[in-house]
């Protein structure tokens, strides 16, 4: 009988931890996403202002020991300066290969100039002289240049 009895116990628990368990899945209150309300109540203020007070402290030994390295150790955190100089020769190599690049520009529209302008001169004497000897005959300096060409001088540059 104490057997029948007690096996009827252990029945009636798992029924009961069945049910909560199954309202506790229906239950819609009950969800993935964390709560932050939750236990707002009971948080430690005082807990919460000595924390705020540690990395205000620790934020102020770290900048002070970035100064104190800066001030004292700069090699230890900025870049070694060695370096800096052939970078620096490179580019000014650069700029000398592009000043030249632009210099010689420079000659060749000045070279090409009076082509342009020899070439401007024949278009307009054929547009304003349309004869079947093809506009040669007429004297190129007479025509005037078109407005939309420009012509390049060269910059006079000192040596340095």
């Amino acid at each position: 009988m104490a057997f029948k009895l007690s096996v009827l116990v252990l029945l009636l628990a798992v029924a009961m931890a069945t049910v909560v368990a199954q309202r506790r899945r229906l239950n819609p209150k009950v969800s993935d996403e964390w709560n932050y309300r939750d236990g707002s109540e009971q948080v430690n203020i005082r807990g919460v202002a000595n924390l705020t007070q540690v990395l205000d402290d620790w934020r102020f030994d770290i900048l002070r020991q970035m100064r104190g390295l800066l001030e004292n150790d700069h090699q230890s955190l900025l870049p070694d300066y060695a370096r800096i100089q052939p970078l620096s020769e490179a580019l000014d190599d650069l700029y000398k290969e592009f000043n030249a690049l632009k210099a010689h520009l420079g000659d060749l529209s000045e070279k090409f100039a009076a082509m342009e302008t020899f070439i401007d001169e024949l278009k307009a004497s054929g547009a304003n002289n349309p004869s079947p000897a093809g506009g040669a005959a007429a004297s190129p300096a007479a025509a005037p240049r078109l407005p939309g060409r420009r012509v390049m001088r060269k910059k006079t540059s000192t040596p340095t």
